[in-house]
């Protein structure tokens, strides 16, 4: 099971620059909106696009998606770690949650 980070930790870790945030929705969810600088990879991806995306497999990486019920930010962050990645951990509450609390997004 995957390490779980709270918004206010990930908010901090963000501001810090300390660790890289991965979109698992991808597709026209990213495009729509997605957490500031978060990268998108969704888990069909993984596989082939883990090694360009994300270089360093000991970088602080925080995946999400769109509320708790959704599966994917587990499922890639299941996936990086069984491909080495060493700091993974999951923002379950998801974009749904940084949205309501009123914290900003962008657009691709």
């Amino acid at each position: 099971m995957t390490a779980l980070i709270t918004r206010d930790e990930l908010t901090a870790a963000m501001e810090t620059g300390a660790v890289t945030v991965v979109d698992t929705l991808g597709g026209q969810y990213y495009a729509q909106q997605h957490l500031p600088g978060a990268l998108a990879l969704a888990p069909a991806d993984v596989d082939s696009q883990a090694s360009t995306v994300l270089p360093d497999r000991d970088a602080a990486i925080v995946t999400y998606c769109s509320n708790p019920a959704c599966p994917n930010s587990g499922q890639v962050a299941d996936r990086l770690t069984s491909l080495g990645y060493t700091n993974v951990r999951k923002y379950r509450e998801g974009i749904q949650d940084w949205v309501e609390a009123g914290l900003p997004t962008e657009t691709a």
